[in-house]
């Protein structure tokens, strides 16, 4: 898993069946900028969790993706 924020969003007017209906965020981690499928309803500027690999695949209902938004995180404090 990852943490990182949201900066944008990714717009595709025509995708996989299976994609129907995603939202994809781009998300800045450490390793720099990746494509999310979000779950959560997250915004630009949240702090996010996000799932990796099979894991975000399976949280995805088995789409091809390889990272989803699991969470919001709450800010510091």
């Amino acid at each position: 898993m990852k943490i990182g924020t949201v900066t944008g969003s990714v717009w595709a007017t025509r995708k996989a069946a299976c994609l129907q209906g995603q939202t994809f965020l781009v998300v800045n981690v450490e390793e720099g900028p990746i494509v999310a499928a979000d779950q959560v309803g997250a915004g630009v500027g949240d702090r996010v969790l996000l799932a990796t690999g099979t894991v975000a695949s399976r949280y995805c209902m088995d789409a091809p993706v390889d990272a989803a938004v699991v969470a919001i995180l709450d800010p510091e404090g």
